[in-house]
């Protein structure tokens, strides 16, 4: 689940926002936190930031020039891709409608709100399906 978002200019490095993003929200994340991270966050200062200052552990795909750390991540990138066509089909997060900066924020956290709702509505009533939204769907 996640724990902190934020919308960025798309022209910033996602690296660079992720940085930004822990630096000021540190305290939402604890010691011994798994970050699941695409390729992208690749890198030595990067991953120093995550292990040593805020002491998470940062799991990404490996890249063709590393090691094998983590193997194949693939069951869980279709799990985090599933999520996003949830919030761009049922939740409409590509047709949220806002004009301002603040009614994009505004509606983008409203639409990850409900789907953290529904998925720990799902969890509580023990539903057969965690992600699934379709009973909240008419």
């Amino acid at each position: 689940m996640p724990v902190s978002w934020c919308l960025a200019n798309p022209k910033l490095g996602e690296r660079e926002v992720m940085t930004a993003l822990l630096e000021r929200d540190h305290h939402l994340v604890r010691a011994g936190q798994v970050i699941l991270a695409d390729k992208g966050f690749a890198g030595r200062e990067f991953e120093a930031l995550l292990t040593e200052r805020l002491g998470v552990h940062l799991v990404r795909p490996d890249r063709k020039d590393e090691p094998v750390r983590h193997g194949r991540l693939a069951r869980v990138r279709q799990w985090i891709e599933a999520v996003f066509d949830t919030l761009k089909g049922q939740l409409s997060l590509e047709q949220h409608g806002g004009r301002t900066p603040a009614g994009v924020f505004a509606r983008t956290g409203q639409r990850l709100l409900a789907l953290a709702a529904g998925i720990w509505h799902n969890w509580t009533t023990d539903a057969k399906i965690k992600r699934s939204l379709i009973a909240y769907d008419h």
